[in-house]
């Protein structure tokens, strides 16, 4: 097959798009023929970003969208149907980390806020787009998440409860999964090294980040027709330290 058409007539979805991960797996599943659509909360930054990718202006639509609302999530699926008919891939990359302090100094928001950021996020855009993908027989999900969800760190708890919560969302979804063509996976990994550190700078630190380009990788083979017998797998992409 030729590598630059491997996800040609793919809708993938890619929320958090405009991010230093979101956008290398834009780029790479653009060269790659698929057609997309591009989620975010600022619409100037996906509007850049799909502009940058080199494909005809038909191939990709951006959407502003705060997936901790529902409503949101229901007009994302407005979209893709509207424009592409169906959807085949969802990459979920919304989140972020609050961290840094003792569970006694943790307050109730910021707790919170990590919940919407990862679990509710996962819930209602799952809750929205699944039945297409499952309408389709042929779906494929995938979330990254930490390997701290089982070795929660000291000073840590809202990142790692709210992370444990989306696993269990997965991996349940999975569960529920099995037989219809779609499957949902988790790649783990200890942080993204967005600027390449640990080859222009390698060091023990760093010795266990991930690049954007090493996590696209393992997406592009889970997303593939090969990958279609795994289903509810934690891979960690974070062994080379």
């Amino acid at each position: 097959m030729d590598e630059h058409k491997k996800f040609e007539n793919r809708v993938v979805v890619i929320t958090g798009a405009s991010g230093g991960l979101g956008s290398v797996v834009s780029r790479q599943f653009a060269r790659s023929g698929a057609k997309l659509v591009l989620v975010g909360q600022h619409i100037e930054k996906l509007d850049l970003l799909g502009n940058s990718l080199e494909i005809p202006r038909q191939q990709w639509i951006s959407v502003a969208a705060d997936l901790t609302q529902e409503k949101a999530a229901a007009e994302v699926l407005k979209a893709v149907i509207t424009n592409f008919g169906h959807i085949d891939i969802l990459i979920h990359l919304v989140g972020g980390w609050i961290g840094g302090k003792s569970l006694s100094q943790v307050s109730s928001e910021e707790l919170d806020e990590m919940m919407k950021q990862h679990i509710w996020s996962t819930f209602n855009v799952t809750h929205a787009l699944v039945p297409k993908l499952i309408e389709n027989k042929w779906g494929r999900l995938i979330i990254v998440s930490s390997p701290s969800v089982a070795n929660p760190p000291a000073n840590g708890l809202p990142y790692s409860i709210a992370k444990s919560g989306q696993e269990a969302l997965m991996l349940t979804l999975a569960e529920e999964l099995k037989g219809t063509g779609v499957t949902a996976n988790i790649l783990r990994v200890r942080a993204i090294d967005v600027n390449n550190e640990k080859v222009l700078n390698p060091s023990v630190k760093n010795a266990h980040w991930t690049t954007p380009a090493e996590i696209d990788a393992a997406m592009e083979y889970l997303c593939s027709e090969e990958a279609g017998t795994v289903n509810g797998a934690r891979i960690p992409l974070y062994g080379g330290a």
